[in-house]
């Protein structure tokens, strides 16, 4: 008798320990999407993540569209800022400088904004953008725009240097969309969300485009945004699918990882090594995480104290 009494508390408490652990190691384990914000915290623009050294996750479109939200570790949310009259952020890119840049895509503009004093200004404008969707930037501070008409299915490619001048690089291609730099600044690759394709980019001296070749061609569900982690490999959100895949540099999928949601619109990677992806999630409105195997790129430069 004494001795079932004793054991009674003592299942109970182990019971309660590995329940623990085991959601410790859930958080832990590569590939396993967690949510890091609730359900419904975001409106339906949710977009543009990227992180910075402290290991926040910037996001646009919280409580409307045109705001940016900061996005703590521990899921808590806060409006970093509110972008001037009418502009609508998309994609976001940080500089080695710290410096954060934003895709204003109803002013066709390409915003800087200074963390520290939260200063905004236009760093370049072009009218005859359709609308600046993602950004990418290159080892030299370089900004890459993918540029879709989403009305005709088309796109075009816009280089931003670092004095602001804008430059058309790419046209006559598909609803471009996600894009980035590989790791030796070499190569540009760009998504194509209605065509499904996945094209490479050589990048000559002064920053425009060699002949682009096909990386990867899939077979049904969009795309959304990408990024490239510190090897090469490129993560690229799977709209319609709920999936983000990773990809090698031949074009093989290596991983394929359910976001808990049907509509992942993009994603950075960030935390304390560059181990966390985030994922924005247009179905449950949320930021949802999970570890990976090798740091992402944009985070290995940033610059850390």
């Amino acid at each position: 008798m004494s001795r079932s009494v004793l054991t009674a508390p003592v299942f109970i408490v182990c019971v309660i320990a590995c329940g623990i652990v085991a959601e410790e190691k859930s958080k832990d384990e590569l590939f396993v999407a967690n949510p890091l914000t609730e359900k419904g915290s975001f409106t339906p623009g949710i977009e543009g993540p990227v992180c910075d050294a402290e290991g926040n996750v910037y996001v646009v479109n919280l409580k409307k569209n045109g705001d940016i939200a900061k996005v703590a570790p521990d899921g808590k949310i806060e409006v970093f800022v509110e972008l001037p009259g009418k502009s609508v952020g998309n994609g976001l890119v940080f500089d080695k400088k710290g410096m954060m840049y934003v895709a204003d895509y109803t002013g066709h503009n390409i915003l800087r904004i200074d963390p520290k004093t939260k200063k905004i200004d236009i760093f370049a404008h072009e009218a005859s953008m359709n609308q600046p969707n993602d950004l990418a930037i290159a080892p030299d501070g370089t900004l890459y725009a993918s540029d879709p008409n989403w009305d005709k299915s088309t796109g075009q490619l816009w280089k931003i240097s670092t004095d602001g001048k804008i430059t058309k690089i790419a046209t006559d291609m598909g609803t471009t969309n996600g894009i980035d730099v590989s790791p030796d600044g070499k190569t540009l690759y760009v998504n194509e969300s209605a065509q499904r394709n996945v094209w490479s980019f050589p990048i000559k001296a002064d920053g425009t485009l060699g002949e682009k070749k096909l990386l990867k061609k899939f077979e049904d569900h969009g795309f959304d945004g990408m990024r490239c982690d510190v090897d090469g490999n490129i993560y690229i959100t799977r709209y319609g699918k709920g999936t983000v895949v990773k990809l090698s540099l031949e074009g093989k999928v290596l991983k394929e990882i359910d976001v808990l949601g049907k509509q992942p619109s993009n994603i950075c990677f960030g935390g304390p090594d560059g181990r966390t992806a985030y994922v924005t999630e247009v179905e449950h409105k949320r930021v949802v995480q999970f570890r990976v195997d090798k740091p992402g790129l944009a985070w290995e430069r940033l610059p850390k104290k």
